[in-house]
């Protein structure tokens, strides 16, 4: 058997790994302890990241005519590629933290939603909040000003307020809607 053949079953499994893929970020693991390595595979996998270390060549065909073909100029080296189909921010945000602890791993590149990001523009998306975050967030300043009501409106029922709001309100007079002509 070729070698082409052996190759193009790992060619297409990237393929369509990206295919319908929110982000894939590229990184240099090299210096990672196996401690470490498995660290941080468990914590991308706990986000449903996948995370592969695959041959640059290989990486490079399946990335032709892809969004993620402006990656092929930095497969130089060891790489990995940490993949994510539901959250685009996840693998650039989970690395981005690890980084941190773990100075041998490298953020190269990565593209998120169609666009290409260098490693600084990277690490500036890893800063943005999962879209959990951001609707909790949003939730709670929808509710704030709701809840902000009730309180007041609680406060003037407690003081006795309310019975005079409730009766003024009832005193009112109606104003009849006129007959149409």
């Amino acid at each position: 058997m070729a070698k082409v053949e052996l190759k193009q079953p790992i060619v297409q499994e990237i393929a369509e790994q990206i295919k319908d893929a929110q982000s894939v970020v590229l990184v240099d693991y090299r210096g990672l302890t196996v401690e470490e390595d498995t660290q941080l595979r468990k914590q991308l996998r706990e986000a449903g990241v996948t995370y592969k270390v695959y041959k640059n060549t290989l990486m490079n065909f399946a990335f032709k005519g892809t969004d993620f073909e402006s990656m092929s100029s930095l497969l130089e080296g060891p790489n990995a590629i940490a993949i994510s189909k539901e959250d685009a921010t996840a693998p650039a945000r989970i690395l981005a933290k690890f980084a941190k602890t773990a100075d041998a791993l490298e953020l190269k590149a990565g593209v998120v939603e169609g666009t290409f990001y260098d490693a600084a523009g990277i690490k500036a998306i890893a800063s943005v909040p999962s879209r959990e975050e951001l609707l909790s967030k949003f939730l709670g300043s929808i509710q704030s000003p709701i809840t902000n009501l009730a309180r007041v409106l609680n406060q003037i029922a407690e003081k006795g307020g309310g019975a005079e709001a409730a009766s003024a309100a009832e005193e009112a007079p109606v104003a009849e809607a006129a007959p149409e002509a």
